[in-house]
């Protein structure tokens, strides 16, 4: 937890974010699991980072790749034992390293005992730990159009399943598998509160907590916004960022974390959150969160509200977006930065240039993350430049929100082969493919047939040839890594962005005290000279080619960053 009054330990710290049934399978049978991490703590000590941030590995029926909790207190078997959990959190913090767990109480499963009872009965106890709701008036419990109101659920189809045991609807903001817990009921707060200083007892280091800004709803559950084409309604006004979040966040901080000693991180998942409401989630003095994943800037590249609608990244527009964070959240508050996750495409690929210059283009990206005042996540594998997967047959995909999304859009006049190209640049499934360890059988993952197919880009695309090569990406992040634990002006300088208009050149300064370093970066496959006052800015610290080059000139995803430090170019 952070101390208003001086910086907080994660300042300078990084992130790496594990999607456990991806990682390592320790055991064969084609599924990663903690043994599987166990095998390599050492690799993970050897890049650098200092808290491991670990995607579900509680019981789960699997409706959602453990997103969809039906035991928050215990290991789910797929993924090993009590005993191989602690094993790892033993292992992580004789290295030095913290343990952050995903916290998933948005929701919870269907298979949940809780939800189990509740939708036994209207009368259950257990009744009022979810939304439940009588059908539309003028309508018939379970005809089409009955549903409470008109929102429309993210992963597709409503937000509402019809229960005929007791003739009333759930709410769900995911699947019908994972029905929204209801934060009104102070019991359903006091038990996630609970189970929170459970974990901590047992030694984690603190949560990342899954669509947090989402738990508290507009009690009217009004009608949402209906666009053009739409079967259902844009419900997010009334249940994002709602009328009573501050008082929920605010309250776990007390009952959670009051009176504890330790360096403890929470890091809120937050869509739809604005840079103002951030500020208030992360602002020290309102004793909320350390920190929020918001998703302004991995939206840029689609339609409003339609990520399968993908476009090209207007530069510019990246450069507006992350330039408003920095200098929003500069005095107060702290920002996550992250490219790649669990449900973001690789952004090498989405980004960058995943075939000639993918070295390049991985560690391009990776210089102008981490130079960023805010604190870096690494998303497994893209510390060796692994790409998304391109598969070309629906077969291929495993992911819910993919499949739904293939469903409905075929049924709806969309091509197969449309289709497919939308969900080879945006699924899910494109970061999940496993984590390319060899060259050998299935990239060194597994024994047995992983669960989904590995990229069959791994025999040239792998950790062991990668941490081999001239041209390392690994070895790269473990440069930027270090930057941040020593030079003060990475994780606590002031940020301003320069030529924001340009189309291709990405360049911005930090300074602190006396110390200033301009970060410029190419983003194109073309050379770039770069403009007066940035070409002779100083000394190299750190590039992605191997030789300095022509200081006016820089070549394809080419970055670079310059110890400023003795120029007058600095722009207050």
């Amino acid at each position: 937890m952070s101390n208003p009054h001086q910086p907080a330990w994660w300042t300078s710290a990084v992130v790496y974010q594990i999607y456990p049934r991806s990682f390592a399978d320790g055991t064969g049978d084609g599924i990663g699991d903690l043994r599987g991490i166990l095998a390599h703590v050492d690799y993970l000590q050897d890049l650098g980072v200092d808290v491991i941030w670990l995607s579900p590995v509680h019981e789960s029926p699997q409706r959602d790749n453990g997103y969809d909790i039906s035991n928050y207190r215990r290991i789910d078997r797929l993924f090993g034992t009590e005993e191989d959990f602690d094993e790892l959190l033993g292992q992580l913090h004789v290295r030095g390293m913290k343990l952050v767990m995903d916290l998933v109480v948005n929701h919870t499963s269907s298979e949940h005992p809780a939800f189990k009872e509740a939708r036994s009965s209207r009368e259950n106890p257990l009744r009022d730990y979810f939304w439940w709701r009588d059908a539309r008036p003028g309508f018939e419990p379970g005809e089409p159009g009955a549903e409470p109101n008109n929102w429309g659920a993210h992963f597709g189809g409503s937000a509402w399943t019809f229960e005929p045991a007791t003739q009333q609807y759930y709410l769900h903001l995911f699947t019908p598998h994972q029905p929204d817990l209801n934060w009104e009921n102070p019991k359903v707060r006091h038990e996630v509160y609970e189970t929170m200083r459970w974990w901590l007892d047992r030694g984690v280091d603190g949560f990342r907590m899954d669509v947090i800004n989402f738990i508290s709803k507009d009690l009217a559950l009004p009608d949402g916004l209906m666009e053009r084409g739409s079967i259902w309604g844009d419900g997010s006004p009334y249940f994002t960022n709602g009328p009573r979040i501050h008082e929920f966040l605010q309250e776990m901080r007390r009952e959670v974390f009051g009176g504890r000693d330790g360096d403890f991180l929470t890091v809120g998942e937050t869509p739809g959150a604005t840079v103002d409401q951030a500020l208030l989630y992360t602002d020290p003095y309102r004793a909320e969160l350390d920190m929020v994943f918001q998703f302004e800037h991995v939206s840029l590249d689609q339609d409003p509200g339609r990520k399968w609608n993908y476009r090209p990244l207007s530069l510019p527009d990246l450069k507006t977006s992350w330039n408003r964070w920095q200098r929003g959240l500069a005095d107060r508050g702290w920002n996550s930065l992250y490219l790649s996750n669990h449900d973001q495409p690789r952004h090498v690929s989405r980004f960058g240039n995943d075939g000639a210059y993918r070295y390049e283009s991985a560690t391009l990206w990776a210089t102008l993350l981490h130079l960023q005042r805010g604190t870096p996540y690494v998303y497994q594998g893209e510390e060796i430049g692994m790409t998304n997967a391109g598969f070309t047959s629906i077969d291929q995909y495993r992911d819910v929100e993919s499949l739904n999304f293939y469903a409905e859009a075929t049924a709806g006049g969309m091509s197969s082969e449309d289709a497919l190209e939308a969900l080879r640049a945006m699924s899910r499934d494109n970061p999940r493919t496993p984590m390319q360890w060899t060259a050998g059988p299935n990239a060194g993952f597994s024994d047995g047939e992983p669960w989904i197919q590995v990229n069959p880009n791994y025999v040239d695309v792998n950790a062991e040839s990668d941490r081999a090569a001239g041209k390392s990406v690994f070895g790269y992040y473990r440069s930027l890594i270090q930057l941040r634990h020593t030079q003060d002006v990475v994780a606590l300088g002031d940020f301003h962005m320069e030529a924001p208009e340009h189309p291709h050149l990405f360049a911005f300064r930090r300074r602190l005290d006396e110390t200033e370093w301009l970060v410029v970066a190419n983003v194109s496959d073309a050379d770039l000279e770069l403009p007066l006052g940035m070409a002779s800015s100083g000394p190299l610290i750190l590039g992605n080619y191997a030789d300095a080059g022509d200081p006016e000139v820089l070549r394809p995803w080419e970055a670079r960053v310059l110890d400023a430090s003795s120029t007058e170019s600095w722009v207050g």
